[in-house]
């Protein structure tokens, strides 16, 4: 079966127009907490490096000193034992990973795939373009009865876009476990790790599917994807990767090799300089936290409940008075606000508010929330 747009669904955003034409007419202009998509300045050392003289071919799998770098990351960041050499990836982005990886694992019609109730479009849309069917459930009790027999592949997102959830060692465990017993992999999107607010996690770091407590010290058919698009201001360079077990990993490359499907060599170099520094990372981090307690304080102060967020870029929000998602977006839009309607993530009642704007613009949000 060959990927075919009309195999999707429509895309979300499209439909944000007449509330981004709202929210535009307001007096003093439109402040855009739709995407998370960031602001602030991309730190020099990634600029400085990105000017390295790189005439070849880069490799697919990454230079030598890009992945010690992402396993550097792991053992010191992260805190656990890094994958192996061969159980590293660098992607172009995190999302082309989401979307590629079902056809990259060889699954097509007949198979599913599990992806998180409320989640990130591209679980789905990557599962369509493989052929292949959506399951969406947060427990294997919510399967649909016969259908565990068919999944091949398990999405998990922590922390969660858009709710900020964290999933503990104990769930991610239970996962693996349940996934292993029936040969099914289990890939964990955790792109979020480095913005952790809330207790434990900010103590004592977001629990990644790679940490021996939760695998036994065996990364057999698991995945984690990492990204600096937030932590480091990056979004512009496409810096990601994928790593675990190098089974799956060197098909993976494989077929990437034949693709051309390589990051450019000086974003290579970037990124390796970006994994070595954590100064500029806790620069980011405050300035997110100080955006987000600002915004924070200010949507509850106007009426809304804010759920979850307990780390990533957003803040998942409902009204007190029961209105939908919707209504939410119509009532911000009229202040001036987008945000991104939770129907977008599979949930009717909810809206995103990123914390990606400047601290002007989340200032003046906050004052157009008290006069609202």
């Amino acid at each position: 079966m060959g990927l075919h747009s009309a195999a999707l669904p429509d895309f979300p955003w499209d439909t944000l127009a007449p509330f981004k034409a709202k929210a535009e007419a307001h007096p003093d202009g439109m402040i855009d907490l739709s995407i998370g998509s960031p602001v602030d300045p991309t730190p020099d050392l990634i600029q400085d490096a990105l000017t390295s003289n790189a005439p070849g071919y880069p490799p697919t799998a990454g230079t030598p000193e890009l992945r010690k770098a992402i396993r550097e990351h792991y053992r010191n960041v992260r805190r656990i034992r890094p994958p192996e050499r061969d159980g590293i990836l660098p992607t172009i982005g995190s999302k082309e990973m989401v979307a590629l990886l079902p056809s990259l694992l060889g699954l097509s019609a007949g198979d599913a795939v599990i992806c998180p109730t409320v989640a990130y479009p591209t679980y789905q849309v990557g599962t369509l373009l493989a052929g292949a069917h959506p399951l969406f459930a947060d427990r294997a009790a919510d399967l649909p009865p016969g259908t565990a027999a068919r999944v091949r592949l398990i999405w998990l997102n922590s922390p969660s876009n858009p709710t900020g959830q964290v999933l503990p060692v104990e769930n991610l465990r239970r996962c693996v476990t349940w996934a292993r017993q029936r040969g099914i992999v289990v890939a964990s999107d955790e792109c979020y790790a480095d913005l952790a607010w809330e207790e434990p996690w900010a103590s004592e770091g977001v629990p990644s599917i790679l940490d021996p407590k939760v695998n036994g010290g065996d990364h057999t058919g698991i995945l984690a994807l990492g990204s600096l698009s937030k932590r480091s201001n990056a979004a512009g360079y496409r810096m990601a990767w994928i790593a675990g077990d190098p089974k799956l990993i060197a098909p993976i490359l494989h077929i990437r090799k034949h693709m051309g499907m390589m990051m450019p060599g000086p974003t290579q170099i970037a990124m390796a300089a970006a994994l070595s520094d954590e100064t500029h990372v806790i620069v980011q981090k405050k300035r997110y936290q100080a955006r987000r307690q600002t915004l924070r304080t200010s949507l509850e102060q106007a009426g809304y409940v804010v759920d979850g967020s307990e780390a990533g870029l957003y803040l998942w929000v409902k009204a007190d008075d029961g209105a939908g998602a919707w209504a939410i977006i119509d009532r911000l839009a009229g202040a001036g606000i987008l945000a991104a309607p939770g129907t977008f993530y599979g949930d009717e009642t909810h809206v995103r508010v990123a914390l990606t704007a400047s601290d002007a613009a989340i200032g003046a949000a906050a004052d157009r929330l008290a006069a609202s």
